[in-house]
């Protein structure tokens, strides 16, 4: 894998074969010593143009976890805020040396500039661009979807038939996005429920079901339902009349969370807002799987990484090792 910049162009084989390495890597994490020398002597960069702390940090725990070197660059207090450009900084981190670039940026397409410029020969990883994609975020809801319906027997398994909801904020939604094209990869129903103004023009060339009533979307008995959070800093108008109105319409309340079938998963890719997109009762139920995602992140972005970095030895490796 050269880069990773989006799930629309992962194949069922592509993605199985980064989760299944997840898999190899979360099992390290039960061990008293989590740290591995995989990628001892390599250098990955944190590239944060936007504000993000678990993206950044889960990166962090999973280079840090590998041996790798680790440089975090805030576009916040750097050069860029002087003026300087993706080109220069990116030129910056060639010349110290970076092996891998976790990019995080507001304009969408900013990590695929930065991958086919020839700025860098660093591998990229997408760590979220603008409205466009989040593929490490859909990796690690689907290695959660995978271990919930599977558990230890997951490798080398797909999600067939699975019916997965995504509730909320379509339109500024990356994590929707990225989920839609992997999910369907990987043999998943999808179904999008949002106010008809978070809908994306272009919706209806996307692989799933678009609803506008949420009772309808839980009275079908999802394997999982995902709430999306409200993206008010992508907002540029007025997209519903109020949050009032918004929870009582389209938010996971105590009344519908009790309506879901009892083996349904709740996830939400965090941060949440209590009592606008979820209630209390859902977050903290034993369906919610919002702290599992958090942690099943780092094994996600290690196998990115280890992937990244160690080549096509690292599939060999993997296989072995099973």
């Amino acid at each position: 894998m050269r880069h990773l910049l989006d799930t629309r162009t992962l194949t069922r084989d592509d993605a199985i074969c980064i989760l299944d390495v997840a898999e190899d890597m979360a099992d390290t994490q039960e061990r008293e010593v989590k740290k591995l020398p995989t990628l001892r002597g390599r250098t990955v960069v944190n590239l944060f143009f936007e504000d993000s702390t678990r993206t950044r940090i889960s990166f962090e725990a999973a280079a840090k976890r590998l041996s790798a070197d680790l440089i975090n660059f805030s576009a916040k207090g750097s050069s860029v805020s002087k003026g300087e450009s993706l080109q220069d900084t990116a030129q910056t981190l060639e010349a110290m040396g970076a092996d891998a670039v976790v990019v995080r940026h507001g304009a969408s397409g900013a990590p695929r500039t930065l991958a086919s410029s020839g700025w860098i020969d660093a591998g990229v990883v997408n760590a979220g661009d603008g409205t466009h994609e989040h593929p490490t975020q859909a990796l690690l809801d689907a290695f959660t979807m995978r271990r919930r319906r599977y558990g230890a027997s997951s490798r080398g398994r797909d999600l067939a038939g699975y019916r997965v909801t995504i509730v909320g904020d379509v339109l500024h939604s990356r994590v929707a996005r990225s989920n839609v094209w992997l999910l369907d990869a990987l043999g998943a129903e999808v179904t999008l429920v949002a106010p008809p103004t978070l809908v994306p023009q272009d919706v209806t060339r996307w692989p799933a079901t678009i609803l506008f009533d949420l009772d309808e979307a839980i009275a079908a008995a999802p394997d999982a339902l995902m709430m999306l959070r409200i993206q008010t800093e992508r907002m540029t108008g007025s997209f519903f009349p109020n949050e009032r109105e918004y929870a009582r319409l389209w938010g996971l309340d105590p009344v519908r969370f009790r309506a879901l079938p009892s083996d349904t998963i709740v996830m939400h890719p965090g941060p949440m807002n209590r009592g606008l997109e979820i209630c209390a009762e859902a977050a903290d139920s034993a369906r919610a799987t919002v702290l599992e995602q958090v942690a099943n992140g780092v094994s996600v972005r290690m196998a990115v990484l280890y992937l990244l970095l160690a080549g096509e030895q690292a599939g060999t490796d993997s296989k072995e090792n099973r």
